[in-house]
C-alpha cells in the first residue's frame, strides 16, 4: 500500500514554501492599520508619522545559517540578523529592546517579540508568500497590521 506523502505529489511540492524563497529584495506597496500598531507597542508620535508615510525596501539574505533582514528608507535604514529557531536580543529601530525568537515553520517566518521592560508590548509579527507578494501581519495587543511587498 502507498503512504500519501507530501513530496509523491508533484503539484503539493511545487506549492510548499522554502525558506529560501523569501531571499531578495521586496518593495513596500500597501500598508494596512501600522501607525495604530506602532501607537500600540510604544513608538513615539513623531517617528510614528515619519514611519506609517515610508515604503522602504525590505532585503532578506541568508549566509549560512545566518539570515539578515534589511530594511532601507530615506528615514532610517536598519538590519536584522539572527539564526532560526535561536533566542536573541532585538533592539527595534526605535530603541526598545526585546528578547526575540524568529522560526519557519509551514512556509511562513514567525517573529515573536518578548517584552523585557514593563513599558513595552509583546508583539508577533508573521511573514509569507502569497501570490507572489510578500504578506506581513504584525499583532500586539487587540491591534493587527498588515503589510504587502512586491518584488524589486
Amino acid at each position: 500500500m502507498l503512504v500519501n506523502h507530501p513530496f509523491r505529489n508533484p503539484i503539493q511540492f511545487k506549492n510548499r514554501m522554502s525558506s529560501q524563497d523569501f531571499v531578495g529584495r521586496w518593495k513596500l506597496v500597501e500598508s494596512e492599520n501600522f501607525e495604530e500598531y506602532m501607537k500600540e507597542v510604544g513608538v513615539g508620535l513623531i517617528t510614528r508619522k515619519a514611519a506609517a508615510n515610508l515604503k522602504p525596501t525590505l532585503e532578506i539574505k541568508v549566509e549560512g545559517d545566518v539570515w539578515h533582514s534589511n530594511q532601507y528608507s530615506t528615514f532610517k535604514n536598519t538590519t536584522l540578523s539572527f539564526k532560526l529557531g535561536e533566542e536573541f536580543d532585538e533592539t527595534t529601530p526605535d530603541g526598545r529592546t526585546f528578547k526575540s525568537l524568529i522560526v519557519f515553520e509551514n512556509g511562513k517566518f514567525t517573529h515573536t517579540q518578548k517584552k523585557i521592560k514593563d513599558s513595552d508590548h509583546d508583539s508577533h509579527i508573521v511573514r509569507w508568500i502569497e501570490n507572489g507578494k510578500l504578506i506581513t501581519t504584525l499583532q500586539s495587543g487587540n491591534v493587527t497590521a498588515r503589510r504587502v511587498y512586491v518584488r524589486e
